[in-house]
């Protein structure tokens, strides 16, 4: 894949199918986008994303977390291949690892991660399944930055969907990804023209007009 010039490299985490680093590629094919995929990252050998970052011509790097003594240890690895490629921004797409400062520290500031949940209400592991236990009549995807905490950060975007009658998980988290595809290449637009500002627990974007950081879907 030949590099462009004035496109800001970035490095994207997976560990599974990839949709929504499949929506950061469409996103990045467009000319006036201003990012590029320098490398893709999975830990784990068989994740489909690692196919769609291949068949896009990006790097496509299985890194097994086994071999590694400590978490720290991985991430230093992960830092060093982020580098290697000339990574600026990290963008985590499904990214199933708590990492840690190994990690944080190399990019800080300059992390998103997307999650199925409005936060920051269910943190952790399915955001949907936790919305529809908790009876909740909204649910939705947020896109922050990241810092230690889990599904912690300043929040960037986020985008909500009515917590339908008939809902069972998969249905409310299929309505959820939609919206997840909508928001994270916006905040990586953000990003990678420099207009994020971070005040403490707070992000404050230069937003142009017609541009939003909420959303609300009907349905």
């Amino acid at each position: 894949m030949t590099r462009s010039t004035h496109k800001i490299p970035i490095g994207v985490l997976i560990s599974g199918s990839g949709t929504n680093l499949q929506a950061l590629i469409d996103a990045c094919a467009d000319p006036a986008f201003p990012a590029e995929i320098a490398v893709v990252i999975s830990n784990r050998r068989h994740a489909f994303g690692l196919e769609r970052a291949r068949k896009a011509g990006i790097p496509a790097v299985w890194l097994w977390h086994k071999p590694h003594p400590s978490r720290e240890a991985y991430d230093a690895v992960l830092v060093d291949t982020l580098r290697a490629h000339g990574v600026q921004w990290v963008c985590m797409a499904g990214f199933m690892r708590i990492i840690t400062r190994v990690l944080i520290d190399a990019y800080a500031g300059k992390m998103l991660n997307i999650h199925p949940a409005l936060l920051p209400a269910f943190p952790g592991v399915d955001g949907p399944g936790q919305a529809l236990d908790h009876g909740a009549q909204v649910a939705g995807c947020t896109v922050h930055i990241v810092t230690e905490g889990v599904d912690a950060g300043p929040i960037l975007v986020q985008a909500a969907v009515p917590v339908l009658a008939d809902d069972d998980r998969d249905a409310l988290a299929a309505r959820i990804l939609t919206q997840e595809h909508r928001i994270f290449p916006l905040a990586l637009r953000w990003a990678a023209e420099g207009r994020i500002r971070v005040d403490g627990d707070r992000a404050h974007v230069d937003l142009l007009p017609g541009e939003r950081r909420s959303f609300l879907v009907d349905a």
